[in-house]
């Protein structure tokens, strides 16, 4: 059954069907993060406060799953486009990730964390080469010809791949966005090499897709045909969508924390150092003796 009513002019975009799993999704998770900063928060012992900042980032990346999970977006990627489909997995690899990790609180992350089995799991899973390499080789998988047909083809497969790519998307943007010193942060400089390291490969796969002879995936080529865009059009139109987008998050972020680096820098020199103190203090007389 089609997902969108397909008239003469096109679908309509009033017509896509509300997705449960994704609507639901988005309700326990909004639900469980109020419980938490609002009941669960005064039985923390050691709970900080929560700031408006932080609901607000968290709300958003709820949004950014239910945009590419519950519209239209999931319903053109899944029946007609490509297109979409990147833009799906852009939402769930770039986009909700980071929102999510920085609208937690530290405080919850570690009431989440901190039991004997996850904690040393999460300890293995968040080291950088760990993260980078789980996150891109998942990448590759999904994007094998006969792994993403598949995806397409069976709805449950695809629901799995999707929470699979949201997991692995939340594990390789811990080092750069960890509130947990347990669980740290690589350093400003650090940060900048893992960032340029992960914009590589997704840059190649869309380069591939974009400048591949022939249509790469069969699914999108037999695909019904929407407003004279070819399926080929389709698939160019995508690399360079995942080419682009990805790679101006990747370098905002590289940006972000170059920045970051600099200030931490010249707020070191700033300090005043030890030598310098007492050569004012006995200029002043102050110095012991």
């Amino acid at each position: 059954m089609p997902l969108l009513h397909v008239g003469a002019g096109g679908p309509s975009w009033l017509d896509w069907i509300v997705h449960l799993d994704a609507l639901i999704l988005v309700i326990v998770l909004g639900w469980a993060y109020t419980y938490a900063i609002t009941e669960l928060r005064p039985r923390v012992s050691d709970a900080g406060r929560v700031r408006r900042g932080q609901v607000a980032l968290f709300a958003a990346g709820l949004l950014a799953i239910y945009l590419a999970g519950g519209t239209a977006i999931h319903d053109l990627g899944e029946e007609y486009f490509l297109t979409a489909h990147v833009v799906q997995h852009l939402l769930f690899a770039f986009v909700a990730p980071p929102l999510l990790i920085a609208g937690v609180p530290g405080w919850l992350w570690m009431w989440l964390l901190d039991r004997p089995i996850v904690m040393p799991v999460a300890r293995a899973l968040t080291k950088p080469f760990v993260a980078f390499a789980t996150f891109n080789a998942l990448l590759v998988l999904l994007h094998m010809p006969s792994v993403l047909n598949l995806t397409l083809e069976v709805g449950a497969v695809h629901f799995s791949a999707h929470a699979v790519l949201v997991i692995a998307s939340l594990i390789v943007w811990w080092p750069i966005l960890s509130p947990l010193p347990e669980l740290p942060r690589l350093s400003y400089p650090a940060q900048m090499g893992y960032l340029f390291l992960q914009s590589l490969l997704p840059a190649v796969i869309a380069s591939f897709v974009t400048f591949a002879d022939g249509v790469v995936y069969s699914f999108y080529r037999d695909a019904p045909r929407l407003w004279s865009v070819e399926a080929l059009e389709d698939q160019q139109i995508a690399g360079g969508i995942w080419k682009l987008s990805g790679s101006l998050i990747l370098w905002g972020f590289m940006t972000w924390a170059f920045f970051k680096w600099y200030g931490q820098e010249r707020a070191e020199e700033a300090e005043p150092r030890w030598p310098d103190v007492e050569d004012e203090l006995e200029e002043l007389g102050l110095a012991q003796r």
